[in-house]
């Protein structure tokens, strides 16, 4: 890298448009994310927020804009970005009736990972479950769930965690509890994007803010230069000019 030369964000969003029908639900969206950083992003229901997720996720395609995370182009690497992506969504993906450890092994086994006793054993502790690592997962609370779904989502070691919506359900010690494993994973070096409405767990845990109003990113900030104040009255002048709450 030559002297002063800005190295290559972990995640760079361009222009990222996406349709349903035709109904345009992400109108040209500009984000960048660095490696070691939590980016969350606000917005109402119908934002647009689960549909940037899944694009990023691939599970999606963009029809207009690039998009490049850790290196590698979404439409023309998608099956090398897979490797590099974790995602925790509104299934969680864990079967039930299998323990927490067992989940692990299973997930292992399907990345092609090693999966031994060493490194299953350290998530399960890292996200606070080495006590209940041999109980089924059906028996888990909702904030169990969630902690044990970025277990899993971290297990093939991604540069990048994705997550929709993670405090859906939580009371205030889950989250806690989840927050601490989120910033476990960001100081592995790790990006984090996660999707929420709630403005105070979402402030609280990030490195940087955006709002995602009817498809568009119609506000970007460092975490640290805003306080929550000022964020709800950015984030409630934004909704309330498109869905008529300050007429």
């Amino acid at each position: 890298m030559e002297k002063g030369q800005q190295p290559e964000p972990l995640v760079r969003i361009e222009g990222l448009t996406r349709s349903y029908g035709y109904r345009k639900v992400l109108r040209g969206v500009n984000l960048e994310l660095g490696a070691g950083e939590i980016l969350t992003i606000f917005g109402p229901n119908g934002a647009g927020k689960s549909t940037l997720i899944r694009v990023l996720s691939t599970s999606l395609r963009p029809e207009e804009g690039t998009i490049r995370i850790a290196g590698h182009d979404l439409r023309k690497e998608g099956e090398d970005l897979r490797r590099k992506i974790g995602v925790v969504a509104h299934r969680s993906f864990l079967y039930g009736s299998l323990t927490a450890r067992e989940n692990l092994h299973f997930y292992a086994s399907l990345y092609g990972c090693s999966g031994g006793r060493d490194p299953i054993e350290k998530l399960l502790a890292m996200v606070g479950l080495e006590e209940r690592k041999d109980d089924p997962v059906r028996t888990f609370s909702r904030g169990m769930e969630q902690r044990l779904a970025i277990a899993r989502a971290i297990l093939h070691d991604p540069k990048v965690l994705l997550l929709d919506e993670p405090y859906t359900g939580l009371d205030q010690h889950a989250v806690r509890i989840l927050n601490t494993a989120l910033l476990d994973v960001r100081r592995q070096g790790k990006g984090i994007i996660l999707t929420t409405h709630d403005l105070g767990r979402g402030l609280e845990i990030s490195d940087w803010v955006a709002i995602l109003v009817a498809g568009k990113i119609v506000y970007q900030e460092r975490a640290a230069r805003i306080g929550l104040q000022d964020l709800e009255a950015v984030y409630y002048e934004h909704v309330g000019e498109r869905v008529g709450w300050g007429t």
